[in-house]
């Protein structure tokens, strides 16, 4: 074994490629028939989308397991620990099984040169393998036609909310953006799009390929109704749902598409009212207008883009708050930084902005001078972070949003 430690690993991982992000399926092809894993034992569900994508695979493995399956998810980036990335029914993989799978990625790979996220995606494939996982749901990392969890046929394929972002690698606007998502349908094989306006290109590709495409709005419908929700298709009917634990009204749609996509696995994966029941009000998720216990309120969100932005702030809107809000804000500079502040814009009083430790990231500058120059510059999260929790007063409330990094690092300094 090259490493014995995962954070060796993770460090040289890091420098083996000679760029962050190449998106390509050659390498990791030729790498996973190496393995044997082209076609694993387990059925797979990809889901791909700009925004919903973790709360979709979240509420997908909840489910799924709270029916009785054994259940495996690969998501990216993680907030705390790399192993978050990769989860047996519910349970982060060890550092033990990271570093074995890795080692054996290494061996398989033989010269050919990986990227940081294709080391992890084959050893996520490679782990759940081992473990025996009767359904794996898997997060694209980026796009979807040539993303690294691509490599695998989906049984299904979910396509959540699509919206600009990644403009320098996925293109600048929702058509372009859209065809990349709809890489990861395959001829024959069902596919759901919880988009409600999808692009046309999506719908164009689905027809080319041949992919039953099932549409939000057209092919699933959901209404809200005193605190519960029901769903229906043109085979089946839910009353009585449960919200999702995960906050926000959108999250409704989010599930949504996720009964959608288990409708197209019923004949195999059967899951009667009980586990839906069970699985929505036992989800969780990191991150996602995550309140943080005690004072002043802290509210963690992952939202980087637009369409994220505005879901914070109507989150936000519908939460009690008599004081100020502070936001601290870090973000990476492939973002729309202009219009994601802007959105966040009419509820926020103060601005604590901040770098981040990494080549992709805007500088706290250029977020200030996007804000017209309302902000305060600090030189990292952690420093900004505690910035805003020291000038809360009495009902006041802190949020911190821009990125997962920016979240994963106000998390830490509030262990």
């Amino acid at each position: 074994m090259r490493f014995l430690t995962l954070d060796d690993w993770l460090r040289w991982q890091e420098s083996l490629h000679p760029s962050e992000i190449e998106l390509g399926l050659e390498r990791v092809r030729l790498v996973v028939q190496r393995m044997g894993l082209v076609r694993p034992d387990f059925a797979v569900i990809i889901v791909a989308g700009t925004n919903g994508k973790g709360s979709s695979v979240a509420m997908l493995a909840s489910i799924l397991r709270a029916a009785g399956y054994t259940v495996g998810s690969y998501t990216s980036p993680h907030l705390l620990r790399y192993n978050e990335r990769i989860q047996v029914d519910g349970e982060a993989v060890t550092d033990e099984a990271l570093c074995a799978s890795f080692a054996r990625v290494d061996a398989a790979r033989g010269d050919t040169s990986l990227t940081y996220f294709e080391f992890g995606t084959l050893a996520a494939i490679d782990i759940l393998q081992r473990r025996g996982v009767e359904i794996a749901v898997l997060e694209v990392g980026l796009g979807g036609r040539l993303d690294a969890v691509n490599v695998l046929d989906a049984d299904v394929a979910l396509i959540t909310p699509i919206d600009v972002d990644h403009v320098a690698w996925l293109g600048t606007d929702r058509e372009a953006i859209g065809l990349e998502k709809a890489g990861i349908l395959r001829p024959g094989r069902p596919a759901v799009c919880a988009d409600p306006a999808p692009p046309a290109s999506v719908l164009a590709h689905a027809r080319t390929l041949g992919a039953p495409l099932v549409l939000a709005g057209r092919d699933y419908r959901y209404a809200v109704d005193d605190g519960h929700w029901c769903w229906q298709s043109a085979s089946r009917r839910r009353h009585a749902l449960p919200l999702p634990a995960l906050r926000g009204n959108f999250q409704v749609a989010n599930a949504a598409g996720v009964l959608a996509v288990l409708e197209r696995l019923a004949d195999r994966f059967p899951v009667d009212q009980r586990a839906l029941r069970e699985g929505l009000l036992s989800v969780q998720l990191p991150g996602r207008f995550h309140v943080l216990p005690g004072t002043p309120q802290r509210i963690l969100d992952v939202a980087h883009n637009p369409h994220s932005a505005q879901a914070l702030v109507e989150n936000l809107a519908q939460a009690a708050c008599n004081g100020r809000t502070h936001a601290v804000v870090g973000m990476l500079a492939d973002k729309d930084i202009a219009a994601t502040l802007d959105v966040l814009r009419g509820g926020v009083d103060h601005w604590y902005l901040a770098d981040l430790a990494l080549s992709r990231a805007a500088p706290a500058s250029a977020l200030n001078q996007a804000l017209r120059g309302q902000g305060t510059c600090y030189a990292d999260v952690a420093t900004a972070y505690a910035a805003a929790v020291a000038e809360a007063g009495e009902g006041d409330r802190v949020v911190v949003c821009g990125s997962f990094h920016t979240v994963a690092e106000a998390l830490a300094a509030s262990v």
